[in-house]
């Protein structure tokens, strides 16, 4: 499971980094493969990752909404040192600050623009974002009515600090719906709490009804 979920993850957050500037890519398909280590999107591992998920619990016959419980609280623990990792190579860097959260980057290697400039540290508002998530689903874990109701919460929940933490972000290739209005993160953030709200009143209205 751990390897199917890796290989989908990869390949989905590549694949979102192709439609983050789809006329470049399709006329150099290898840039996508240059310095392979880096250049992924979170959102492409994750809808990738989801449903490769749900075919294997469906193949190996196991409960799929007490295992997408689980899944919830381990992908936050390694989302979260995956955010701590961004911080350290200097990607997915936050706007120009001045206040007293700001972070200069100064190694010519790090992926943050510009360097000598204080910047948000939208990395570890991220990561602080989801281990406050974590908390909060180990939390619900003990008290939760009916299952998936961890995973779906866990999905809500990154979907509204990721569309917050985006309004700091100032790593603007990653491309606007509306520019400077909406990015893309947050429209796709927008589509997955919907579709989780869906589904936890649609599960928390079966788990009433079989009471």
């Amino acid at each position: 499971m751990v390897i199917i979920i890796i290989v989908a993850a990869v390949v989905g957050g590549k694949l979102f980094v192709f439609f983050e500037d789809p006329t470049r890519y399709w006329n150099d398909p290898l840039a996508l493969f240059r310095n392979f280590n880096t250049g992924f999107v979170f959102y492409g591992s994750l809808v990738l990752a989801i449903p490769a998920l749900l075919l294997f619990v469906r193949a190996a016959k196991i409960p799929m909404l007490p295992m997408l419980d689980v899944i919830a609280v381990t992908a936050c623990i390694a989302h979260g040192f995956g955010r701590l990792g961004c911080f350290m190579a200097g990607c997915c860097y936050g706007l120009p600050h001045t206040g007293w959260t700001s972070v200069t980057f100064t190694n010519p290697r790090s992926s943050a623009e510009p360097l000598h400039t204080p910047l948000h540290p939208a990395q570890l508002y991220d990561a602080f974002s989801i281990f406050t998530i974590m908390a909060i689903l180990l939390f619900l874990s003990k008290r939760k009515q009916f299952h998936g109701q961890v995973f779906l919460v866990y999905v809500m929940l990154y979907a509204i600090g990721r569309s917050v933490v985006e309004t700091f972000r100032g790593d603007v290739e990653r491309g606007f719906l509306i520019e400077n209005v909406l990015s893309n993160s947050q429209f796709i953030s927008g589509l997955l709490f919907a579709g989780a709200f869906y589904f936890y009143l649609k599960l928390r209205k079966s788990a009433k009804a079989a009471l």
